[in-house]
């Protein structure tokens, strides 16, 4: 079958409708792996082996196997459980949006909080100590030393784990979530034209991840004075040479 504009075309315009419910499980999924990543990174930084070693162990469970096992056993492997489809949870459970929702959080959660980790120890001993010194409180020392800093670490790594969400919740489809990669296979069923819809698909996925790149670099060069002031320097140096020349 010849390569169709026409239907690439088509096919791109009705892809677009899932654009809206990818967005919405990837950014529900950041937000709330982000605030579990959070406390599984201060369990491993805080030297006490009975936090240390249950977030290793979930860290290591979910970087270990992949998110398509996950979003299995959770969709098809809770509803096994007599005690939760009896419990208030099962009404939540029973439904592939929340069960994909979870699966992506929780596995958003255990890379997340290595990438917290990092950023938390790259902070320099002598700038706690000092503020400590100066009695600073427990407190105000985490806001004004360690989380600003930290965050300007963690930024590029996370970005990329942001960047892999979006992709991520392409697996969704396999559990009857109709997001980008759902329709997409919808119209492949239809159509039996697999290449146009899925150099659509693509192109609409490659859209959005160069959006949360730019925003990410964005948000990185807000927080970086000190590249901004060098990046500053550096033009004027450039330009007094071309003038020079």
């Amino acid at each position: 079958m010849p390569f169709d504009l026409t239907f690439l075309w088509q096919t791109f315009v009705s892809l677009l409708s899932g654009i809206p419910l990818a967005l919405e499980l990837a950014a529900l999924s950041v937000a709330t792996g982000s605030l579990l990543a959070f406390g599984l990174a201060l369990m491993r930084v805080s030297r006490r082996w009975w936090l240390d070693l249950p977030a290793r162990f979930y860290i290591f469970a979910f970087r270990g196997t992949p998110l398509l096992v996950q979003i299995y056993i959770i969709y098809y492997g809770l509803s096994q459980f007599p005690a939760l489809r009896h419990s208030f949870l099962w009404p939540v459970f029973r439904e592939a949006y929340w069960c994909a929702l979870a699966a992506l959080a929780l596995n958003t959660a255990a890379y997340s909080a290595e990438i917290m980790r990092g950023g938390l120890l790259s902070v320099p001993a002598g700038q706690i100590e000092a503020a400590r010194a100066c009695g600073m409180a427990r407190i105000l020392l985490f806001r004004r030393i360690i989380v600003p800093q930290a965050t300007r670490q963690m930024l590029p790594g996370y970005s990329n784990e942001v960047i892999l969400m979006v992709k991520s919740t392409s697996l969704a489809s396999t559990i009857t979530i109709m997001e980008i990669t759902g329709i997409a296979a919808k119209l492949i069923s239809e159509s039996y034209r697999p290449v146009e819809v899925f150099i659509s698909a693509g192109a609409i996925y490659l859209s959005l991840n160069f959006i949360v790149a730019r925003l990410f670099a964005l948000l990185e060069w807000s927080l970086w004075p000190e590249r901004r002031k060098n990046r500053l320097q550096s033009n004027i140096v450039e330009k007094k040479g071309e003038l020079h020349a």
